[in-house]
Parts: C-alpha cells; sequence; structure tokens
C-alpha cells in the first residue's frame, strides 16, 4: 500500500470480485450476505488487488444474486478480470442502521453461546443462511477450520431458540442442549 494513506480501522469484508460483468469495466461482485444495501449505499470501497486501495464506485447494482459495480479507473474487461478474486471491503460507517433486535452477521461471529443452564457451546464461527432464516455455526474456537463441519452444531437464530444476544458482554444465550 501506499505510503501516507489512511486506512479506516472499520473495515468490513463484504464480498468478492468474482470476474468481469460484460465488456466495458464493470465487475462481478459476490457479497458475504444476502443483504447488499452497504455495498450499495458506499461510494468508495478497499479492494486488495494489488494491494489494499481505496476506490470509487461509480455504479453498482443487484444482478441476481450477485452486485454488479463499474469502478473508477477500470475501464475494460482486461482490467476488470485482473480484479478476479480480490476482497471487497466497505467503512462500518456506510452500514444501514438496523432496528432494535436485529444484527449484522459480522456482529455475531465470535459471539460466545452458552445455553440456559449457563453451558459453553462455543463461539460463532459464522452464519449461514438456509432460506427461511439465518443458522449460528458454533463450535470451540480451537476447532480447525477445515474440522468445522465435523464439530459445529448449527443452530437457527429465530426467537424459539435464541433467547438473548448481548453485544456489550460477547454472549448469546439459547435453548440448546449440549448433545444436540
Amino acid at each position: 500500500m501506499s505510503a501516507g494513506v489512511h486506512v479506516p480501522e472499520d473495515l468490513v469484508l463484504v464480498g468478492y470480485v468474482s470476474g468481469a460483468f460484460g465488456i466495458q469495466g464493470w465487475v462481478r461482485i459476490r457479497p458475504y450476505s444476502a443483504d447488499a444495501d452497504a455495498m450499495l449505499s458506499a461510494k468508495d470501497w478497499w479492494i486488495d488487488r494489488p494491494e489494499l486501495q481505496e476506490i470509487s464506485r461509480l455504479e453498482a447494482k443487484i444482478h441476481g444474486e450477485d452486485v454488479v459495480a463499474r469502478l473508477k479507473g477500470v475501464a475494460d474487461r482486461s482490467a476488470a478480470e485482473a480484479l478476479k478474486g480480490a476482497t471487497v471491503k466497505i467503512s462500518r460507517k456506510h452500514f444501514p442502521p438496523l432496528a432494535e433486535g436485529e444484527f449484522y452477521w459480522i456482529d455475531l461471529v465470535g459471539l460466545e453461546v452458552r445455553n440456559l443452564a449457563g453451558e459453553s457451546l462455543g463461539v460463532v464461527r459464522d452464519l449461514m443462511d438456509n432460506g427461511a432464516h439465518p443458522i449460528l455455526r458454533v463450535a470451540a474456537p480451537d476447532v480447525p477450520e477445515a474440522e468445522l463441519h465435523k464439530h459445529e452444531k448449527l443452530i437457527p437464530f429465530v426467537e424459539h431458540f435464541v433467547k438473548q444476544v448481548d453485544q456489550a458482554a460477547r454472549s448469546i444465550q439459547v435453548d440448546w442442549g449440549t448433545d444436540y
């Protein structure tokens, strides 16, 4: 990265460039969330190709499950293809405000999960969407990523099972047994 460039401390990984879109330099971004409002509202993105740099988003729109965007300095398909695989980050300040009881997934990752008996079930390692609702992927923090599927507990992120989310205490209380 160029010397003297200020990188915001609140950057959040929101997606990656999956390839070019068309022949006029547009890129296709696969968002990590089903809700891409933050990507569409932010005028400045941070992309890690060839090194982490700020780049102005000129236009962006939803296209199927992806976001397609025209970026300043990316003039043709070759330039867009060169960005394939780059991660896209935006400043947290561009995230739309949430209603009471709503959470960004990124804010849940790393929270300790305890059941009603006070037993630790692990930490939120990731979330996934099954179409009806999000699902917490909970496992011990020391389980390697490659082994996660063997050791994780999949807890539906719905009111019936999730009783309390306390971001200040970095914990989630669930109605879930250790043997589920």
